[in-house]
Parts: structure tokens; sequence; C-alpha cells
């Protein structure tokens, strides 16, 4: 292939990819998990990846080729015959025609099929540029989930949680397609990095391979057009990793041209659940204070598989004659708050949560008006998504046990624990605790999971109000209250 030829050969590579998503509805692309990089992207992460290279020969693999567009970046980043050789794999017949068409006289060998099911070559990969099928678990059925898992297990001897995407399956099966030493760039969803379904794949780059680079782009700066998703590139070597070896994260702008940067030692990643808080959580990892997880247990708050018919307005409550009884108050989202302090919400503002155990039949001879809610309800297929398929009643609510709240008394600013129900209703007060802590949203596009690694700290006050201290995490805000000590702290018996 000649240099000159490049650019005609991505343009006609773009016109390509405009035309094959234009078949699909957003929706479709979206269950197949097909989101195409955009041009700038891939030719930034080939600039980097081949200044990792030095001058090893390059054998390119590309698992979910799509149109070829990492391989059109990594042409533009390298000599004419700077590439040794090229595989890309691509599932959907009319992607793989389209790519071997584009790149046939290119040296780009296409392989039609899905990349789960191909057999490891004798000749491996110096080279993966890829960005793999973003597929949720809840599209992939019990079947195919079994096999995936068995594939993984019979190369890696690794077992994987049945909530990872497909995009965990890619990048662990192209192991065995690497070569020793060889380097892998994945562009991929970042929420691997926190949540518990990402453990397997976060050990097998602290264990398997040397971990070199996480950029994660910042959750504004989305990197597909149709894929709500914050996007993080991994690179990696196959290879052990060094002893003290320490891990470049960096997050917003260009991986080339990162916002803020860091290097993170080996072994605060292996103890760390949360890989999100690098680089900035970087320094309070390392200065071994203690954190809010330390301390409690921290979880997500019920999660309903739909807001926008599960939480209604006072209007909507009269207007489809839903019992009180199977209504919880709630208060708004933090997003929506505007103060510190919420004494009580205006009557007009009051939310509710839909929480029903009657049976459906129940329902429609005593309150005919909530039973057409529910059927409402059904027609937009609310009672087969993934959360509410596994509850009985689907109109139910996930069952907690009562959670700790704290709250602050006047006067002589003593702090007190007072115990919750699951919907926020005091039950009893209960000795006195010793900190008082909340983050609240501000001006944040999404929220970041960072409660966890809060810092605990605070200065004696002398003053009868809360003094907030601010830790710049994630654009959040932490309050912490006076009058306490670490050592009063850590002697308070964690439940």
């Amino acid at each position: 292939m000649k240099t000159e030829e490049m650019p005609r050969i991505e343009e006609q590579r773009l016109h390509e990819q405009e035309r094959l998503d234009a078949r699909k509805t957003a929706a479709e692309r979206n269950k197949c998990g097909q989101f195409a990089t955009l041009p700038e992207l891939a030719r930034s992460i080939a600039r980097y990846a081949l200044a990792q290279m030095g001058g090893t020969p390059v054998r390119f693999l590309d698992p979910a080729v799509g149109t070829g567009s990492f391989f059109s970046a990594l042409c533009q980043e390298t000599s004419p015959h700077g590439v040794e050789s090229a595989v890309g794999v691509e599932l959907d017949p009319l992607f793989a025609k389209s790519a071997s068409a584009l790149w046939s006289t290119s040296g780009l060998r296409v392989v039609k099929g899905d990349f789960t099911e191909q057999p490891v070559p004798d000749r491996r990969f110096t080279l993966v540029l890829t960005n793999p099928p973003y597929v949720r678990h809840h599209h992939l059925s019990v079947t195919e989930k079994a096999r995936l898992k068995t594939r993984l297990g019979e190369s890696l001897s690794l077992d994987i949680s049945g909530l990872a995407g497909l995009y965990c399956y890619f990048l662990l099966l192209c192991h065995d397609w690497m070569e020793d030493r060889g380097l892998a760039a994945w562009l991929i969803p970042s929420e691997f990095m926190d949540v518990n379904y990402g453990v397997t794949l976060r050990r097998y780059l602290t264990e398997s391979v040397t971990l070199v680079h996480i950029h994660r782009f910042r959750p504004s700066d989305v990197q597909f057009t149709d894929a709500l998703v914050s996007s993080a590139v991994v690179i990696f070597r196959k290879s052990p990793p060094p002893t003290a070896h320490r891990v470049r994260f960096s997050l917003g702008g260009s991986i080339e041209a990162p916002t803020n940067e860091s290097l993170v030692p080996l072994d605060a990643l292996v103890h760390s659940g949360k890989w999100t808080q690098f680089p900035e959580g970087t320094a309070a990892e390392r200065n071994g204070e203690p954190t809010l997880g330390d301390l409690f247990a921290i979880k997500r708050g019920l999660a309903t598989g739909a807001n926008n018919f599960f939480i209604l307005t006072e209007a909507e409550v009269e207007h489809w004659e839903i019992p009180h009884e199977f209504l919880k108050p709630i208060l708004p989202g933090p997003r929506y708050l505007t103060a510190d302090i919420v004494d009580r919400m205006p009557d007009s503002s009051q939310l509710y949560l839909l929480d029903c155990a009657e049976p459906e039949g129940t329902i429609k001879a005593s309150w005919p008006r909530f039973y057409e809610y529910l059927q409402k309800g059904r027609e937009q297929n609310i009672h087969a998504s993934y959360l509410t398929s596994r509850r009985a009643p689907w109109y139910s609510q996930e069952k907690r046990p009562p959670l700790l709240s704290f709250a602050r008394t006047w006067g002589e600013l003593e702090l007190v624990r007072v115990r919750f129900d699951s919907y926020g209703t005091a039950l009893k007060r209960l000795p006195t605790m010793c900190i008082s802590c909340c983050t609240r949203r501000d001006n944040c596009a999404k929220p970041w999971n960072i409660t966890r690694n809060l810092k605990v700290t605070c200065s004696e006050h002398s003053s009868a109000l809360l003094r907030r201290r601010c830790f710049p995490k994630g654009e959040c805000t932490a309050a912490a209250c006076t009058r306490w000590s670490r050592r009063s702290l850590l002697r308070f018996p964690r439940e």
C-alpha cells in the first residue's frame, strides 16, 4: 500500500461506517455493542502504542475490527512497510465484507466470525489495538455466558461474574493470541475499574500482565456519539509485572496529553477496590490515613430498574389513585439539592417510591386505576427488564435492612446516631456518634463513586455550627463535624 492512498481509503471507510451504522437503530447497535471509534481517537491510541513498541516488529490484531478504524490509524502512523502482518476478526458479516473490500490490498486479513470461538493461531501477535463490543451482560444468553466462562477457565483458569460484559471476555481471551512481551491497547468502558464484576479483570491486569497505563476520559467527554458510557484506554504488556512496578494513571484530555496524571504503585492497585480514585486519590492511598470505607459498609441505594415508572409525584399518585400504603416518601437525588440542610420538602415537591407486594389480581379487584398503571408499565416492558424480572412481584422493591444515618443536635453540637429504616423514618436514638459526613454532587455530570475513599479528617472548632471540609474528589464535597479525634473514631464499634 502506498502512503498517498491512505487518505482516499480512509475517506471510503468513513462513508462505509456511516452507511452500515444507518442500517440499524441506536437501540440495535447498543444491543450488539457496536460503537465506532472516532478517527482522531484511533490515531492517538495508535501513536501512543507505537511509541511504546519501540522497534519491535508489528504483527497487528484487532479482534473486533469493524470497518478497520485501528488498522487505518496504524497505517497512517507508521511507514508503508512498518506492519509485518495484520489480522482482524469481525462477527457482523456486513462489516467483515466491507473491511475485506477496503483493506484487501493493504495487508489486512479479515476473519469473519466470533472472536471468542476462533482457535488460537500458531503465530501470535505483538500489537493489539481494539474497541471490543460493549455488549452488556443481560444481552448475553445463559448458554452464551456458560460457553464464555468455560473458555475463560480453560485459557487462564479464571472465573468471572455473570454480570461481566462481553468486552471482559474479549480482553481476557485475547491473552493467548499475544506474543510474549506483546503490547495491547483496549478502548473499553471504565466501569470495570470499580464494580464488583470487574474484580477478575483487575486481578488479571495486576497479576498476569504488566499494566503500563490507564487513561480515563472524563464522564462529560463521551467517546462515542450514541454510547452513554465513560471510556478508558487500558495498555499492558504480556509479561509478569516487575518488582516495585508503578502504573501510570491519567485523567482527562488525550492519552498523549492528559489533564492529570500520576504513577501509582502496583501494590496500591492490588489492595484497592476502586481504581477511579486514581490519579486524584494517589496521595490519600499512600499516607495510611483511615477512610470511610475502612470504618463503614458503604453501599448503593435502591435500584428500581425504571425510575420514571416507580418514582411518582403527588399529582401522579392522585391521578392513578395509588394507595399511600404502597408508597414510600423519598427525597430527590443529590443533584437536585441546592442546600446543605433540608428541613422538609415543599408539599408540591414530594416524591414517592412505588413498592407493593400485593398480587395483581387483588390490585385489579380493589384498586382498578392502580391496576391500569401497572398495565401501562407492562406495555412499556418494564416488568421484563433485568432488575424487575428478578423481583416478585415485579413492582415491588428490593428489601434492605435498616440503615445508619447521622444527624446533629444543635446547642452543644452533640452528634448523635439515629437509626433509620430503609425509607428514612427515624426509629430510635442511639449513643453519641463522633462523625457526620455527607456527599453531594455539585455541577458534576455523573456521580463519582468515591465515598468509600473519602479521607477522614477534620479539625477542632469552637463554633456551635457544623464546619465543612471540602475534599476535591470528583467534584464532590464532604462535610465532617468538629470535636472528634481520630482516636475516638477508631474506638467506635463498626456496624
